[in-house]
């Protein structure tokens, strides 16, 4: 399901160390309901918020907001599903911190500006929560091991909620990879392509276009995400495409990313798209912006691999995670939704359609849970990655997607950001798993809970 028929649908409601949290507070083994908090109920907190209410095993304790509106539209979604409403912590920017010390809260999900979640993710786990932060789960390299510091400090566990690694055709692909169908892996490639000009201005109603307003002016998004657009230059999103990927080359578990390298085109977009919707006299016309319109990354892994990632969000196209999964096989690729291999595909040198790959391949957590994920967001993903965490909890187990996962995947924004202001000079990755990467296992979508 596209990102805006998602969000107009929610907008209807206007009408691996330690196995469980050393200080978890209030589980018990007889428990039957998985208590949660939500912080940040706004239009993607709604999101995981509606797909929390439809399983009967959670309870919704408290929500935390600073906006009423996002409040009283999540209060009505709640009474809607014959629930009794939720504790309502609003009282001010850290109003969360009241919200996390609740002894009768197992998990907390973050869905905020990026700047908040580091935050409100220490607050969470230092309290002794499973804690579900939204992507990217840090901006800074500082942020990717406080996350890690607090976890090993308290045993709390942290799950990046990136949804994408829950894709259907992804897990199909990983379902392949792991059986060997594309020999051994050698290159893969990934992005965040999504023209994003109508998320980052809006006319200060709508969370979508209308107008080139952002910041104070500006709603939703627009109030926050374009500021990171002027202030810096580098793959400030990368987990869509990158999470994916590093599970098929077991990345935190028998590889680790090395270095990565980086480069910008020029920052038209933008201020390009102000001009023709704006017009060049409109105040917002001035800005200038310090993100290339399109960004490179390459990634070198322990294991040999190389990775490319793109972010191409300020310019006319088609969305695309531009997924490509290359071997000694053959190849699969998202934008063509084609495969070849090599030995199988019954014409040398030419693609094949994908479809009867996936349903050969499909992976079991789709076969067993599709019917449940049909209305979910983002064409059932959303339905995953929420489940991942809520069995985590009910099963007391690290979730499949780890806060070194979060450390490493956020990572690569900082990074790229320090090789591009270096003339794309090799910048070191940091092993956030000191050491643990070379005899970790695998556990992501391994088994039907996660």
């Amino acid at each position: 399901m596209k990102r805006r028929n998602f969000i107009s649908k929610s907008l209807l409601y206007t009408s691996s160390a330690a196995l469980f949290p050393t200080i978890l507070k209030g589980i018990t083994p007889e428990q039957t309901k998985v208590r949660l908090g939500f912080i940040g109920v706004g239009l993607r907190g709604r999101n995981h918020l509606e797909m929390a209410m439809y399983r009967p095993d959670v309870e919704i304790v408290a929500i935390c907001d600073i906006d009423p509106k996002a409040i009283q539209i999540s209060q009505k979604m709640i009474r809607d599903k014959g629930r009794q409403e939720a504790v309502v912590y609003q009282n001010g920017d850290h109003d969360f911190e009241n919200l996390v010390k609740r002894n009768d809260i197992d998990g907390v999900i973050i869905a905020t500006p990026w700047e908040w979640h580091v935050p409100m993710a220490l607050a969470s786990m230092k309290e002794g929560k499973y804690t579900g932060v939204e992507v990217s789960a840090t901006v800074t390299l500082k942020e990717s091991w406080d996350l890690v510091n607090m976890y090993e400090k308290t045993g709390s566990h942290c799950m990046i909620l990136e949804n994408v690694c829950y894709r259907r055709d992804v897990l199909a692909v990983l379902n392949m990879v792991r059986q060997g169908m594309f020999g051994s892996l050698t290159h893969v490639q990934c992005g965040y392509q999504h023209d994003l000009r109508e998320v980052k201005f809006n006319d200060g109603v709508k969370p979508y276009g209308g107008g080139v307003e952002f910041g104070a002016k500006g709603f939703s998004e627009a109030k926050w995400r374009t500021q990171h657009s002027i202030d810096r230059n580098g793959d400030i999103y990368p987990t869509h495409g990158l999470g994916p990927v590093a599970e098929m080359l077991n990345i935190n578990r028998g590889n680790q990313f090395l270095y990565v390298t980086s480069m910008a085109s020029p920052a038209l977009g933008l201020q390009k798209y102000i001009v023709d919707k704006g017009g060049k006299d409109h105040p917002n016309a001035k800005t200038k912006f310090k993100l290339g319109d399109v960004v490179t990354t390459l990634i070198k892994c322990a294991n040999g691999e190389t990775i490319m990632v793109s972010h191409d969000t300020n310019s006319p196209r088609p969305y695309s995670l531009g997924f490509r999964v290359q071997g000694t096989n053959g190849l699969w690729m998202d934008d063509n939704k084609s495969i070849y291999l090599e030995g199988v595909s019954p014409k040398a040198h030419s693609w094949e359609p994908f479809k009867p790959y996936q349903e050969k391949y499909d992976h079991p957590l789709w076969k067993a849970h599709a019917q449940d994920a049909e209305n979910a967001g983002h064409g059932g993903i959303d339905y995953f990655v929420l489940r991942a965490f809520i069995e985590s909890i009910k099963n007391k187990v690290a979730p499949p997607i780890d806060v070194y996962d979060a450390a490493a995947w956020s990572a690569i924004s900082p990074l790229s950001e320090e090789s591009i202001a270096k003339g794309s000079a090799p910048i070191k990755i940091p092993d956030f798993t000191r050491g643990k990467w070379k005899t970790n296992q695998p556990i992501f979508a391994l088994h039907d809970n996660y």
